[in-house]
């Protein structure tokens, strides 16, 4: 295979320094003060990467990311940079580009199942403790038993109603339902749904391999997450890269070394993401930058300083881009220095001292060589990227949005018949012309009035008006009542547990998604 031709990033006296595609998958961090370049770096990366196929994703934190999707243009300052550097003006050309806003205002909306995410990842989110853990595992369980789908928070709280309603049932083979357990996940969940969950849980789900594309000229797509507003919202942003890195991680094939990686991520402002993160989100970001190179992924953090990145997250980042630093404190000479150590040193000049001298778009530059070993360090000038450098205008954003292919499958929210609406009465009350409403077939508006009847005597009713897309182990649940699913289920075999267990992620995924 021959090897996709190296990516000039930045001049250094007469020669440019290139950063190889087949080794962009080693990781990298871009740091520098607040108005040293650090944007403009990110952004001729991700220029040069879609340049050669590589698929591209961005965090987009300040909004001025989405300027790649339109061509650059000449000026007087452009010119002297270029001769000042002693290069070629650059090509003027916008690259690629698909917008994504969890909220699905400036973008697709980014979406995920309650069934998809799973227990264990939605009890460290909501950051439960042992107990109140074992009672969402309880409410998964249950789902999964009677085929209820677990699509979005009222679906998860449909259920968790149910369970707290009937803790003195379930008591008697799961063990104690307290309403403490349950009052503190509830409380939770709104904590979440406050900051916007409604927006990201639900239907249709984004699939993982839509971010990895190119286009009919073989650019890589340019993925731009607007993150400004979801900065505000703490948990729902780490809810969302979690999920997204979980997918990634999970979903694609190992392709071992190849000459140039599938995808590459460049999270913006990384110490936003790592400042008071649940530790399940730094945990997640530290296992997939140590896996996740085998299966053709990058990962690139821009912050203001290296000490921004946890030791085992900045271990693995092999190439590097250094801007200013100004240390007019002890705490910030402490950053210059730490900053300085983290690169292969070059005997020509102190880095301690250069860092504090660069200049804006200057940097130290320590990329990987063929052999995998970072470089010494060298001085030298961002070269300038193509693509306009600043955010798009609103007009630009609606004709980028009306023109993607993938309109059509993720704009428009689904809300099919799912947990809450088999659990919920108002859900099955009839439509104002006559019709039946959602969730009211076979006399769903009956099931809760009739289900205490149910636990009392043990008769066994099947779960009306199931999904025709259900797995054959959800159909089989029609013939089942809750109460019989309960009373059997110190019968059930731990194989069948552990069974359930294994395929959530899998039916998660096939029941929760449409394709």
């Amino acid at each position: 295979m021959t090897p996709a031709a190296p990516l000039p990033i930045a001049r250094s006296g007469e020669r440019d320094l290139h950063l190889l595609p087949a080794l962009a998958n080693r990781h990298g961090l871009i740091t520098g003060a607040t108005g040293t370049g650090k944007t403009v770096s990110l952004q001729l990366l991700a220029e040069r990467l879609s340049s050669a196929g590589v698929s591209v994703f961005m965090a987009d934190v300040k909004g001025d990311l989405t300027g790649i999707a339109q061509p650059g243009s000449d000026s007087p300052r452009l010119r002297e940079r270029v001769a000042r550097l002693g290069c070629d003006l650059p090509d003027f050309r916008g690259m690629p580009v698909c917008l994504w806003d969890v909220y699905g205002e400036r973008g697709h909306p980014v979406r995920t199942t309650v069934s998809d995410m799973g227990p264990l990842l939605l009890s460290r989110l909501l950051e439960l403790n042992e107990i109140q853990a074992g009672v969402l595992q309880l409410v998964f369980r249950l789902a999964d038993d009677e085929g209820l789908l677990l699509l979005d928070l009222k679906d998860l709280k449909a259920v968790l109603q149910f369970a707290a309603d009937h803790a003195r049932e379930l008591a008697a083979i799961h063990g104690n339902v307290s309403s403490a357990s349950v009052g503190a996940i509830q409380r939770a969940l709104l904590t979440l749904e406050a900051q916007g969950a409604e927006h990201f849980f639900g239907e249709p789900m984004l699939d993982i391999r839509d971010l990895i594309r190119t286009d009919a000229q073989g650019r890589g797509v340019v993925n731009i997450l607007a993150a400004d507003r979801l900065l505000g919202a703490p948990r729902l942003y780490a809810a969302s890269l979690l999920w997204l890195l979980s997918e990634l991680y999970e979903n694609l094939p190992e392709r071992g070394d190849r000459d140039k990686p599938l995808i590459v991520f460049f999270f913006d402002e990384a110490h936003l993401l790592f400042n008071d993160a649940p530790r399940v989100l730094v945990e997640r970001i530290e296992q997939v930058v140590r896996l996740i190179r085998s299966k053709g992924v990058g990962v690139f953090f821009v912050s203001q300083t290296p000490a921004d990145i946890p030791d085992a997250v900045l271990a693995q980042l092999g190439n590097r881009i250094q801007h200013a630093l100004r240390a007019f404190t002890p705490r910030d000479q402490k950053a210059v220095r730490v900053a300085a150590e983290t690169m292969r040193p070059n005997p020509r000049f102190d880095a301690v001292e250069v860092i504090g001298e660069l200049g804006v778009g200057e940097a130290l530059v320590s990329l990987l060589d063929a052999q995998g070993r970072p470089s010494m360090v060298e001085r030298g000038f961002i070269l300038p990227p193509g693509s306009r450098i600043g955010p798009i205008t609103d007009e630009e954003r609606t004709r980028i949005l009306s023109e993607s292919p993938l309109a059509d499958r993720y704009d428009t929210a689904v809300d099919r018949e799912s947990a809450f609406e088999r659990l919920n009465p108002s859900a099955a009350a009839s439509t104002d012309d006559g019709s039946p409403g959602r969730g009211a077939r076979g006399g769903l508006g009956e099931f809760l009035g009739e289900i205490a009847g149910d636990l009392g005597s043990g008769r066994n009713r099947g779960l009306p008006g199931q999904s025709s897309r259900t797995s054959g182990r959800h159909r089989s649940a029609q013939s089942e009542s809750l109460l019989g699913t309960i009373a059997r289920g110190a019968a059930r075999s731990i194989g069948s547990a552990i069974g359930r267990e294994i395929v959530r992620g899998v039916l998660g995924t096939l029941i929760g998604r449409r394709r």
